[in-house]
């Protein structure tokens, strides 16, 4: 009895969330596929790519974690420079979902050095009006995907196109 209550509380939420339609046990999730950069970086590594760039579930976009990668794979040099394309392939992913950087509310940012804080910020913060920057949070890793200096994962507010 408990898991049955449990259960249909937990699907009313996400009707009520937007993330599953009427009649419907799963989520209607919208996968992004990951983009050209991040195909070539993976391949050049030798291994599939395991993730899609994005889901839409519901009004909510989630975005994976996006590295500093050109479109030929490689790393751009340096903190300012993996910072600044790092927020660029969040851009086009953005832009692939018909959104822009005011949709976006929420962004974890993870440095390979905590000491390169100051120089991610000059640049994340040229991404964003002023007065509307999103939550966030930031912290130290040890190591992070094809040796990168920083990765980003945002969340933005996407709703559903009027029908």
């Amino acid at each position: 009895m408990r898991q049955t209550i449990a259960a249909a509380a937990a699907a009313s939420a996400l009707l009520a969330a937007g993330c599953v339609r009427a009649g419907e046990d799963r989520p209607a999730l919208e996968h992004i596929p990951a983009g050209a950069s991040i195909e070539t970086a993976v391949r050049s590594v030798g291994s599939g790519l395991p993730f899609s760039a994005a889901v839409r579930a519901g009004d909510v976009l989630y975005m994976s974690g996006q590295i500093g990668t050109r479109a030929d794979g490689s790393l751009a040099e340096g903190m300012e420079a993996q910072s600044r394309q790092t927020m660029d392939n969040i851009a086009a992913i953005l832009a692939r979902a018909g959104l822009g950087w005011n949709h976006v509310f929420r962004c974890l940012v993870m440095l390979d050095d905590m000491s390169q804080w100051a120089a991610f910020n000059r640049v994340y913060v040229s991404y964003f009006s002023p007065g509307s920057l999103p939550a966030r949070s930031a912290l130290g890793a040890d190591g992070l995907a094809l040796g990168a200096l920083v990765e980003v994962e945002c969340q933005a507010y996407a709703p559903a196109p009027a029908r």
